[in-house]
């Protein structure tokens, strides 16, 4: 098993919405927004290298002031899966920092295609290699299924990734592959957490309970859909350009404040409604796997 250090329970995405080109210019709208996500108090950063924003990343921290010491970065590699190591110090070189805190691949598809640029085995051999050059703190992997994570056992070493980024949600709630993950010892990191109030998610049922039980609790349904899953110890990547939604969406992990067992539940049998089901990424790729 990677060793997985502490990781803040929410992070600042910085991807999906914010992706661009390679040969776009430099986004000043955010690193305005990291810089002000740090000021709100994440200290958890997303980011990855087919997002194409890890130089505003890095320009965003330095700007900042915050130490680097005081930072969870995460970075992830598809794009040059070819040689990870040498994407990773492109990564360092642009974050403006001399390690990341976990390095993820960041989907397993890669493998199956024809002329496969390298084998998932190989790829998480030079992650290990990474990891004991110094280059990470922790690695692991992203959009894995369960054969994929069956496929890295295979490996000489024994090393096991530390999390899996998935994408997890009350409409995805994705029973089997958890399950496995739980079994396995493996972090659940969710992307994409408040989907069912953010897209045209079913019939709109779990946004429509989150509102209900966040005018009891006096919270937003936001906060109720992150406060779901972070009773489930898992890690939560989201994101937004405005500092009032980001103060708010820290505060869902204040100790202060928590779900009953059943609201819990009302939430999950909400999204487990078949007409609910949604999936927003890799919707092919994740066909028939884990729904």
């Amino acid at each position: 098993m990677s060793t997985i250090p502490a990781i803040p329970a929410i992070g600042y995405g910085t991807g999906t919405a914010w992706y661009k080109g390679p040969n776009d210019p430099l986004n000043k709208d955010l690193i305005s927004s990291i810089k002000s996500a740090l000021h709100a108090g994440f200290t958890h950063l997303d980011c990855a290298e087919v997002y194409n924003t890890e130089t505003e990343v890095g320009q965003a921290i330095k700007e900042s002031g915050v130490d680097r010491s005081k930072l969870f970065i995460t970075t992830k590699v598809i794009t040059n899966i070819a040689d990870p190591i040498a994407a990773l110090r492109t990564s360092l070189r642009k974050l403006g920092t001399d390690y990341v805190d976990l390095y993820l691949i960041h989907a397993p598809f890669f493998a199956t295609k024809p002329n496969s640029p390298n084998s998932l085995l190989n790829a998480w051999s030079s992650l290990i290699d990474a990891q004991q050059q110094g280059l990470t703190k922790a690695i692991g992997v992203s959009n894995f299924r369960i054969q994929d994570l069956e496929e890295l056992k295979k490996s000489p070493n024994g090393v096991k990734p530390g999390v899996n980024q998935i994408e997890y949600h009350p409409c995805l709630q994705q029973e089997e592959l958890v399950g496995y993950m739980n079994k396995e010892g493996i972090k659940i990191v969710c992307y994409s957490p408040l989907a069912p109030i953010t897209r045209d998610v079913g019939t709109g049922a779990v946004k429509k309970v989150a509102e209900g039980i966040a005018d009891k609790h006096g919270k937003t349904a936001g906060q109720v859909l992150l406060k779901w899953s972070l009773q489930k110890d898992h890690i939560l990547i989201t994101t937004s350009a405005k500092p009032s939604r980001m103060t708010e969406q820290l505060a869902a992990a204040s100790p202060d404040w928590s779900l009953t067992e059943e609201e819990s539940q009302e939430i999950e049998k909400a999204g487990a409604k078949p007409e609910e089901h949604f999936r927003a990424f890799w919707r092919e790729e994740m066909e028939g796997s884990g729904k």
